[in-house]
């Protein structure tokens, strides 16, 4: 499979570039024998190697949380932007950093949980809004998601309003994204909720491919499509939460992702999850090394990079499926 050479060579490009060029044998050496003198151990291990660890985890989140939500609504321009979901874990977040819970110096687990909860309150209010006897349309799903992802960027505006100077330009910055390095305890609680994600989808892909039939087929087959739906909606919400806690709002990871991957393996969810987590962290990876190096020694937010290759495969999606769909 040409996806670990792909995602090996991600992580070795991403140390080997930046303000400081490094060969792939200094890489080496910094990793396995560079002492604390040694500059550039220094640079792969305290700044690069960490950055590249966190590239890589938020990635592969946002990409299952892509493809869960695109699995249970049966639609492949679902994802957790435009959904609404990245909005409400970054009010959660927010709310966290306005209350002075959330911080370098903060449990890693307390940020994780307040995006958590405002991504789980989006996604609850974009069901029930989309919700027409019993069937989620893709029309009202759109909509939906957009009016919420907009109600709770509005949130986000006025708790701004709260913040001091110093505090509202980091905040604006790690709005757009930003993956500055983070300590091991958070990169520890994000494998983890990474670890989770992946289990569960694994376990739901055969169920998650009987309901891509549709859910009468599903129920005639003896799967409980709404207990399925709820299981990958909460844990897609949590894989979302926690990506936006430790690096912000960064956009369309998750629709790019699952529809590369889609296209290149076909629909089987079961070979879908796998590909995704390491299309998705050699994606963002990437992405990062772009952000850092496009516009050097400037560094621009990921959520840019993300952004513009996103925007023009979700108008392809859309104007793709308009038809199908008749609106």
């Amino acid at each position: 499979m040409w996806l670990g050479p792909l995602l090996a060579a991600s992580v070795l490009l991403s140390l080997m570039i930046g303000s400081v060029s490094l060969a792939p044998w200094e890489v080496l050496r910094g990793l396995v024998e560079g002492g604390p003198q040694d500059a550039a151990a220094t640079i792969v291990r305290k700044i690069r190697l960490p950055r590249a660890l966190l590239a890589g985890i938020v990635g592969a989140c946002l990409s299952l949380a892509g493809l869960g939500f695109q699995a249970i609504s049966r639609n492949p321009l679902a994802d957790p932007s435009v959904l609404g979901v990245s909005s409400g874990a970054s009010f959660g977040l927010l709310v966290a950093v306005v209350l002075g819970i959330a911080g370098p110096t903060a449990n890693p687990v307390v940020p994780t949980l307040f995006a958590f909860g405002g991504a789980l309150l989006a996604a609850v209010l974009v069901y029930a809004v989309a919700q027409v006897g019993g069937r989620l349309p893709m029309t009202t799903l759109l909509l939906s998601g957009v009016i919420i992802g907009l109600f709770f960027t509005s949130c986000v505006m006025l708790a701004t309003v709260a913040l001091g100077a110093a505090e509202l330009q980091g905040v604006v910055f790690w709005l757009m994204g930003n993956l500055a390095p983070v300590g091991g305890g958070t990169l520890l609680v994000l494998g983890s909720v990474l670890g989770v994600a992946v289990v569960v989808l694994v376990r739901q892909a055969p169920r998650l491919n009987l309901l891509a039939l549709g859910e009468e087929q599903a129920l005639q087959l003896g799967v409980e499509a709404e207990r399925v739906k709820r299981t990958v909606f909460v844990v897609a919400s949590l894989a979302t939460g926690a990506a936006i806690s430790a690096a912000g709002s960064i956009g369309f990871v998750g629709l790019i992702v699952p529809h590369a991957a889609r296209l290149l393996l076909g629909p089987d969810n079961r070979a879908l999850v796998p590909t995704s987590v390491l299309l998705g962290a050699a994606f963002l990876i990437l992405a990062d090394l772009g952000a850092r190096t496009v516009a050097a020694p400037t560094e621009l937010p990921v959520g840019v990079i993300t952004s513009f290759c996103g925007a023009p495969l979700f108008v392809y999606l859309l104007r793709r499926r308009r038809g199908a769909d008749a609106w």
